[in-house]
């Protein structure tokens, strides 16, 4: 139970951290730009800590799910100024119009062209794409010690396993049936613990290029080179036919359209490998970064879909998809759980929740791009749509049409909050009632 809670506050701290350091990727440039900032806040809610060093109070809220800092004139005034509201015509008109009056408030006189709003695009997108490459730099950070400090799980080349024989993919067979072919390997006399130095003459280096050249060579009689006890041997090993299941790069099985899971046919010689730890070369990690990247988008694109399957496991009982969304709750209860698994060394609990901490910070810098508000993404996405109506104006000679008035997408922001707000409710109600089994 205490390597449990542990687990959990390392993951809290960890994620503080990467709050704060998102913060931080705001403050600096907009204190370079010369933007008065009122505060630099992490979590939501009551204050538990502030102090005021400058024009700015630093300080730590109750609820640490976010952060925040507040710059003077976030958004321009409405055309007949940015005063107290005068009337309200319905609800969404009066949150734009608070809005107005909010930012208005934060300009003090003789502070005008201190505002966000009368920066050049520039450098508004520059400070609010600061945060999400904050996160992208810890996540990079974050990805080489893993890969290249800790080094990862790989096949080796060295034989873990040698199958009697040769069964189709998805078979509960736990022994041999009378009529099953002799698996290639184990009729070529391969054994445990030989390691297969090369292949037809091309020297192998893991086994992932030893399964690659198997699967591509079915029928070709191959000479496999084996060292066994400092020995070198030289074994003719022939591929079978087999069909086998379709694997991902994560290592599990790729599954089609409605679900069944995918297979194709190729060579098969019936071995499987020993794993070890390898240290990989720093060119390795922004590739693996990058991978991250592309599986947070999926999920992104993909999350109506797959938070009807998280309600149908919360509600209905069915099983949560592990590589689907967890809430803050959820990547507590991972840390938690790798932190207590004594079944493994801690070294590898550590490595593993340096990974799990890269992976949250590569979801934060993903998230906060998508062009919404209040995501930082929908701030430079109301910047650039600006650049572009002036760029037009100047092209036809037109007037200029000033700011965006971000202030309309009040109306979409509040939707979107409550939106955010339902989810993050039954991500949590998902992950305590039916928590993802990480471990299988």
């Amino acid at each position: 139970m205490l390597l449990f809670v542990l687990g959990v506050l390392v993951m809290v701290v960890g994620l503080a951290v990467s709050i704060a350091l998102h913060e931080v990727g705001h403050l600096v440039p907009a204190k370079k730009f010369g933007v008065k900032v009122g505060q630099y806040m992490i979590g939501f809610g009551p204050t538990v800590f502030s102090r005021k060093k400058g024009e700015t109070e630093y300080g730590v809220k109750a609820l640490p799910l976010g952060g925040y800092i507040s710059m003077s004139g976030m958004f321009p005034p409405g055309k007949t100024g940015g005063g107290a509201r005068q009337s309200s015509t319905g609800f969404f008109n009066t949150l734009v119009q608070d809005a107005r009056t909010a930012s208005a408030e934060t300009v003090d006189e003789g502070d005008e062209s201190r505002t966000f709003y009368r920066l050049p695009v520039y450098k508004r997108v520059v400070i609010m794409l600061g945060g999400p490459f904050m996160n992208l730099l810890i996540a990079i950070v974050l990805f080489a010690v893993l890969l290249c400090g800790f080094g990862v799980q790989q096949a080796s080349t060295t034989v873990g396993s040698v199958s009697t024989c040769v069964l189709p993919a998805g078979s509960t067979e736990t022994s041999c049936p009378s009529d099953a072919p002799e698996a290639p390997a184990y009729a070529a006399g391969m054994l445990n613990g030989d390691r297969i130095v090369s292949i037809d003459g091309t020297t192998v280096t893991d086994g992932d290029q030893i399964t690659s050249i198997l699967q591509r060579s079915p029928g070709d009689t191959l000479d496999v080179v084996v060292d066994r006890d400092g020995t070198e041997r030289t074994l003719q090993v022939t591929p079978a036919l087999s069909e086998r299941y379709v694997t991902t790069s994560s290592g599990a099985v790729a599954t089609n359209p409605d679900g069944s899971s995918q297979t194709q046919e190729v060579g098969f010689v019936g071995i499987g490998f020993a794993y070890e730890k390898v240290r990989e070369p720093v060119t390795a990690v922004l590739p693996a970064v990058g991978d991250n990247i592309a599986h947070v988008v999926g999920v992104i694109v993909t999350l109506p879909q797959r938070l009807v399957g998280v309600a149908q496991a919360a509600f209905g009982g069915a099983e949560r998809d592990p590589n689907g969304p967890v809430s803050v709750v959820g990547v507590g209860r991972m840390a938690g759980e790798i932190a207590s698994l004594d079944t493994i060394p801690v070294v590898d609990r550590i490595s593993t929740l340096v990974g799990l901490l890269a992976s949250l910070n590569v979801a934060l810098f993903v998230f906060n791009l998508v062009p919404l508000m209040p995501l930082d993404g929908g701030h430079v996405a109301g910047a650039l749509i600006e650049a572009i109506r002036r760029g037009f104006a100047k092209l036809f000679r037109r007037p200029d049409p000033g700011p965006v008035d971000t202030a309309k997408a009040i109306p979409v922001t509040f939707a979107i909050v409550i939106l955010l707000g339902g989810m993050t409710v039954l991500l949590t109600y998902a992950d305590i009632v039916n928590p993802i089994d990480i471990f299988g």
